[in-house]
């Protein structure tokens, strides 16, 4: 009796049925969208302007906030119980850009005094008892701010053709000293009601804005009051002001 063997031919690996289906099928084509990339300058173009302005904006108030600050810090926190001498000027008004002579015959315009502190006072050449007498409270003013008096500048404003008596010219010697037209005062300072123009001190910032009036009876006795608001001015500003004048733009 002959045995017969079988012999199992291999099979192939079992495939799913969607798998099997798919063999022998032709591959199926793809789809491809292809969306349009912007252009890069274009892009950059659109983005730039704009963070320019973003750039000049943040610059204009990092310089403008010491200023702001000081502002603030003098006009609206103010410590309880404190009280200022000066009359304060509001509205500000800015100085004049009208024609100045110095003694010396130069000319310029007055808001060229633009960049310091001033402490103006005003009157006729001839300067009477009463006139030298605020000459001497203000060059005083001026001195006792110490460290800070670079900061501030005395100018005496001429209203006449009258020559200045000679010796009074020796404490004018670091004072700003110009003649100009009595009307082209009457639309900047004023004097209080009741009171002229040359009754008073006038003090000026350095963005060249009338700022504060102090009143018609300051004499020697009342200059501490004085002092004392020059010192909270200087004070405020010291952030941002320094002695001397910004060299004038090309």
């Amino acid at each position: 009796m002959s045995d017969t063997s079988t012999v199992d031919e291999p099979h192939a690996p079992s495939q799913p049925p969607d798998a099997a289906r798919r063999i022998g099928a032709a591959p199926a084509a793809l789809g491809l969208t292809v969306h349009g990339l912007p252009e890069p300058g274009r892009a950059a173009l659109a983005v730039r302007p704009w963070r320019g302005r973003w750039i000049m904006l943040a610059v204009l108030l990092a310089c403008a906030a010491p200023v702001v600050a000081s502002y603030l810090a003098y006009y609206v926190v103010r410590p309880e119980g404190r009280r200022v001498y000066g009359e304060l000027i509001d509205p500000q008004r800015p100085l004049p850009a009208v024609a100045t002579r110095s003694l010396s015959g130069a000319v310029q315009p007055l808001d060229a005094l633009r960049g310091q502190w001033l402490l103006v006072t005003v009157s006729g050449g001839a300067c009477a008892s009463e006139c030298q007498e605020r000459l001497y409270l203000q060059r005083q003013l001026r001195e006792i701010l110490g460290k800070d008096k670079d900061r501030l500048d005395r100018v005496w404003l001429l209203t006449d053709e009258a020559e200045v008596p000679a010796p009074i010219l020796p404490g004018l010697r670091d004072a700003t000293v110009l003649r100009l037209a009595a009307a082209d005062l009457t639309g900047w300072l004023q004097p209080a009601s009741g009171h002229r123009l040359e009754e008073h001190l006038y003090v000026v910032d350095p963005m060249g804005n009338w700022m504060m009036r102090f009143p018609a009876d300051l004499d020697r006795a009342s200059a501490a009051r004085a002092k004392r608001d020059l010192e909270r001015l200087m004070r405020a500003s010291a952030s941002w002001d320094t002695a001397g004048r910004p060299p004038a733009s090309p």
